[in-house]
């Protein structure tokens, strides 16, 4: 099959969606999304997801809403799917970081993450690109664990 080319208007669009990211308060939220917040259970995420008190409620809804936005933006052909997946890989990153707990989270929220999760679906890129992240972050979250249950450990034996 013939690559298509991607067109002047999609690179605009995937420059001003960089932009955007770049912005300080995005920043501060995708960076707390990525790095601090690792739920184990739906539980855990809905502790900050129905929690408007909770001072990250904000920065997890801009973070999970931008990334579906811009799927959504691909999925309805306005920007090229081949270019949008080789410049970003967080919309990814986020499924596969809440992977283990998205059945539970649709249960109350069926729209969570569902324009990532077609755009994986549809494109065969997009579903390589989340396979290789998938993997990376069940590896990381295994780290996590173990480096949890040695610190719990350290601090049973003081």
């Amino acid at each position: 099959m013939e690559r298509m080319l991607a067109t002047p208007a999609d690179a605009e669009i995937i420059l001003k969606l960089y932009d955007l990211r770049r912005e300080a308060v995005m920043r501060e939220a995708r960076a707390w999304v990525t790095g601090a917040f690792w739920p184990s259970t739906a539980e855990e995420y809905f502790a900050v997801a129905d929690n408007p008190a909770d001072p990250h409620n904000a920065w997890l809804r801009q973070t999970i809403s931008y990334w579906e936005m811009a799927a959504a933006l691909v999925l309805h052909g306005a920007v090229s799917a081949e270019l949008f997946v080789d410049c970003n890989g967080e919309g990814f990153l986020l499924l596969a970081k809440f992977a283990h707990i998205l059945e539970a989270v649709r249960e109350k929220t069926p729209g969570f993450l569902i324009k990532t999760s077609e755009l994986v679906s549809r494109f065969t890129a997009a579903a390589q690109r989340y396979e290789i992240t998938l993997k990376r972050i069940e590896g990381l979250r295994a780290r996590l664990a173990c480096q949890s249950a040695g610190n719990k450990q350290a601090a049973e034996a003081k």
